[in-house]
């Protein structure tokens, strides 16, 4: 089981996705995962292999201050 939160903009458009094709939510989550999880690995792999002395250093360039304030008050 997975429980995500995505930014307004995200849920809205994959909402109108799922409503559109007669498909569910979680099926295009689930889609968008299975297709991306390879090179997710891959880059993380990467990223970490470029860690100095910030553990988190290296994923800044997931931490976008868009990210930031769509899970602000998680």
């Amino acid at each position: 089981m997975l429980a995500i939160r995505l930014p307004p903009e995200i849920e809205q458009r994959l909402d109108a996705l799922a409503k559109a094709t007669c498909r569910t939510k979680t099926f295009y989550a689930r889609q968008a995962i299975v297709e991306h999880i390879d090179e997710i690995e891959a880059r993380a792999a990467i990223m970490a292999s470029e860690v100095t002395d910030d553990p988190f250093g290296a994923f800044s360039e997931w931490d976008s201050a868009a990210d930031r304030r769509a899970y602000a008050g998680l």
